[in-house]
């Protein structure tokens, strides 16, 4: 996830980067903005004041032994991350900061009744983004209440980390603790890797750039390690999850073309999802043995906006694993191509990452 612009060249003094812009800015757009950027500011800032040194924490008796440990092997992910990933080199990740919270912020998806664009909201750092942030689940829950009066499809999704692009050294936060040492290791390198490049305006390219190189470092790292590769039955069973849903996302995306009335649309769509579910049911029960671990997410409520993070974090990482090969798996020409086609315009951009697709990936009808 990502949260404001970066600017790639130079080192940044945290300490005296100002708040107040950020909140006059809310103010030249109504209250609204208001709260919603002194939420972002105040968030923000609470984060700062919780950070402390990683080797501190390591070496304080006091901690929690297990939590020494934790942190430890994150230090060398970090190191390695910069040494071998060319991802960037400053104190991001060898900060810690406990949050006594399970997210650090709730993102808010909405789009239409049938639409699957996302309602984007635009920063002036940034750019637009497809959700909106709030360091408060009651803020978020209360955004997505107001955004169903109006009729939207709405997802609330909590967070455990996010990027700010280089203006802050972003910490560790304890959220991200939960999930195992290699889920760590695996989300710092997608965080630096927005810091490494970003393009406003673009999520779904940012999103799956950052996601490729998560992947890919994931497997030089454990590789670097001496360890086994990761079990590939559980990326697996995830890249065919993920299938499953983006094809969904297509076959929604085809109806909304179609000249339906609301009634007779409303029906198609609910069918659609439970044609979702139906293959879900059938791809867990005949080839993954009956394994459960996505019923929670296929069997509670689905609208648009909940299959909005799919599309946002996985469309282009076949594109850009091709690019990765193509540059000879080297770090620093994979980091330029990149960079290239992030200065394409949009829909050259687009053009691009399509043409980068295998042909079992291809969207139907895009341009190659």
């Amino acid at each position: 996830m990502i949260w404001q612009r970066h600017t790639r060249h130079g080192k940044r003094d945290n300490s005296k980067r100002p708040w107040v812009p950020l909140v006059l800015l809310g103010l030249l757009s109504g209250c609204s903005s208001v709260r919603y950027y002194s939420q972002l500011a105040e968030g923000q800032l609470a984060l700062l004041h919780a950070r402390e040194p990683v080797e501190a924490v390591i070496a304080d008796p006091s901690r929690p032994a297990a939590l020494r440990q934790y942190l430890s092997q994150a230090l060398l992910a970090r190191r390695f991350a910069s040494e071998q990933l060319h991802l960037p080199d400053n104190r991001s990740y060898r900060l810690y900061a406990d949050i006594h919270r399970p997210f650090v912020v709730w993102n808010v998806f909405a789009t239409d009744e049938f639409s699957l664009q996302p309602l984007t909201h635009c920063f002036p750092i940034a750019g637009c983004v497809a959700y909106q942030g709030f360091y408060a689940q009651g803020a978020a829950r209360g955004a997505a209440a107001l955004l169903r009066q109006q009729g939207k499809d709405v997802y609330v999704g909590g967070v455990e980390t996010y990027s700010t692009l280089g203006w802050f050294n972003d910490p560790i936060i304890s959220t991200m603790t939960g999930w195992g040492q290699e889920r760590l290791d695996t989300l710092i390198f997608h965080e630096l890797a927005h810091q490494r490049f970003y393009v406003k305006n673009d999520t779904q390219f940012n999103e799956s750039f950052a996601t490729f190189v998560e992947q890919e470092g994931t497997r030089q790292w454990r590789a670097w390690r001496k360890l086994p590769p990761a079990d590939q039955g559980q990326q697996a069973q995830r890249e065919q999850f993920v299938q499953l849903v983006l094809s969904a996302r297509q076959k929604l995306d085809a109806l909304y073309r179609q000249p339906l009335s609301s009634g007779a649309m409303r029906e198609a769509k609910a069918a659609q999802f439970q044609r979702l579910r139906d293959d879900y049911q059938r791809l867990r029960d005949q080839q993954w043995h009956g394994d459960r671990r996505y019923d929670a997410w296929v069997y509670s409520p689905l609208n648009n906006a909940k299959l909005l993070p799919f599309g946002l974090y996985d469309q282009w990482v076949p594109a850009f694993a091709a690019v990765f090969i193509q540059q000879g798996k080297d770090w620093p020409r994979f980091y330029a191509e990149v960079e290239r086609l992030g200065a394409l315009p949009p829909a050259e951009r687009a053009a691009a990452l399509q043409a980068l697709m295998p042909a079992s990936e291809k969207t139907p009808g895009a341009t190659p």
